[in-house]
Parts: structure tokens; sequence; C-alpha cells
């Protein structure tokens, strides 16, 4: 069976990442699991986006439909923002290390995390909820409930990131070249996180039946199923892409390990980080 537009973008969003689960598996090996900040993450994030692609094309080579291939697609496809969010708030994270190893505020980053989970949890529910007819409507808010977390989280994570420049002194020395690469990839963040945002609100419903009437909403160009997928394509899968790309050649170029070293050496070419007396 020919695959259509939503297929053909799917197998090229397998095609994409595949590569990325060696070099993400490379990261948390290099990093370990500790010390492995986001790397772990960005490593989850590609095997949602292989899985979810292959559940996609799964099911449109399938006669009759399997609905609940489709749902499980777009379910890791709408879910996927989460894990790329988490995985910067764990690279922010590590600003706040010490050469020994140290992290400092992990209560609060801690709750950052919490509240990433439970952004993702609203989603899939929402999503599994919709797809029933008893529950379409609870669906629909925990879905909007949902993606409005991930926009707080990720308005969260540019304040820090505007805090550590601030602080840019007491972090260590890889790790500030690192941050630069967060400060690049964060406008594309943006742009993916707003896709999220006007994909849920542009439909009361998330129908992959098609029984539904069609979507008249002005933001009916953003819907993951019937909008545009060029739109999808540039705000989605390229933004996503592009932050993946920063945060690969930044794990793999920057000697990050170097950073853990004797703090009276480290104290020597950074007197900010001495402890006050």
């Amino acid at each position: 069976m020919a695959l259509d537009t939503q297929g053909i973008l799917a197998a090229v969003t397998i095609a994409m990442y595949i590569p990325f689960l060696f070099v993400s598996l490379r990261l948390v090996m290099k990093y370990g699991m500790s010390r492995g900040d986001g790397w772990v993450l960005l490593l989850v994030f590609s095997i949602i986006r292989v899985l979810g692609g292959a559940l996609l094309v799964a099911a449109e080579d399938i006669t009759p439909a399997n609905i609940s291939l489709y749902i499980g697609g777009y379910a890791l496809e709408s879910s996927g923002l989460s894990p790329l969010l988490l995985c910067t708030l764990g690279l922010l994270h590590s600003m706040f290390q010490t050469p020994d190893g140290f992290s400092r505020y992990n209560r609060q980053f801690r709750l950052l995390q919490i509240l990433g989970m439970v952004a993702l949890i609203l989603t899939i529910t929402g999503i599994s909820n919709e797809t029933s007819s008893s529950s379409s409507s609870s669906g629909n808010t925990m879905r909007r409930a949902g993606v409005i977390l991930f926009c707080a989280l990720y308005i969260i994570l540019v304040g820090i990131c505007v805090h550590v420049w601030t602080q840019v002194g007491f972090v260590m020395r890889y790790r500030k070249q690192l941050l630069k690469a967060i400060s690049i990839a964060l406008p594309f963040l943006a742009i993916r996180t707003l896709y999220s945002v006007l994909s849920t609100f542009s439909s009361d419903s998330f129908s992959i039946t098609g029984t539904t009437e069609p979507n008249t909403s002005d933001l009916a160009k953003f819907n993951i199923l019937t909008g545009e997928w060029q739109i999808y394509l540039v705000m989605d899968m390229l933004m996503e892409y592009a932050v993946v790309i920063i945060y690969a050649v930044a794990g793999i170029v920057l000697p990050l390990n170097e950073d853990y070293k004797s703090a009276d050496s480290y104290q020597d070419a950074y007197p900010l980080s001495r402890p006050q007396m």
C-alpha cells in the first residue's frame, strides 16, 4: 500500500532519528548515567521518534486499518516534546554542578521534572480519552492542560538560561560552551513548543477516524492530523531536528568530563568557584 503524505513524513522521521539512536547512546556511554544530565533523555526522545514513526507507517500498511496503531503513533508524536524539554532542563541543571560533581538546586529541578512528566501524562491520557466517544470532552481538556504545562516549562527554561548567563562566572569551563549551544537551541525549541500549542487548540477533538465535522477553526492549518503538512514539517520536524543536532554536536565535540578535576586546580582558573569564608 502506498504511503500518503503523513506516512511519508513518518518514514522520513525514522530515517532521520535512527542515526541519533546510536549517537545519543554513545553520549550516554560517554558521560554515564549518573552524570548523563540530559543525554539519557536525548536517547529517549530518539527512541520515541523512531517508534512513533514506525507505528504510523505500519498503520498505513496494514489492512484493514488498525486504529490502535494510529493512536499510538500520534500519541508518541504529541508527547515527544516532553523528553526534549526535559533534556534541555537536564543540560541546564549541569550548569550548576561543581568540579567535584556536586549538583545544586536538585530539589527545584526535580519539581520541574515532575511538571514535565505531569504534562506528558495529561497529553497521552487526553489523546487516549478523546479516541473514546464517552470521554472526548475530558480528553480535550487534559490535552490542552498538558500543552499549557509544556509551554510553562519552556518559559521556565528560558528564565533559567538567562539566570545562568548572569552567573556565568560560576559555570565550569566547557559547560559555558554547552550553555551557548543551549541558547542557540532555545529559539528552535520555542517554535516547536508554539506548534504544539497551535495544533492542540486548532480543534475541539482529536479524531483519527475522520468522522467528525470539518475543521473550520482559524488554526486548522496547524492541526497535526488534518493541517498543512508543510507547516508540520517546518515547525515540528525540522525544529526538533535542529535542537537534536545542536545538542548531539555539543555533546560529542565538547570534553565536558574535563570539567571534573581537582577543585584546587579549577579554583586557580575560576576564583569565583571558591567557597566563600
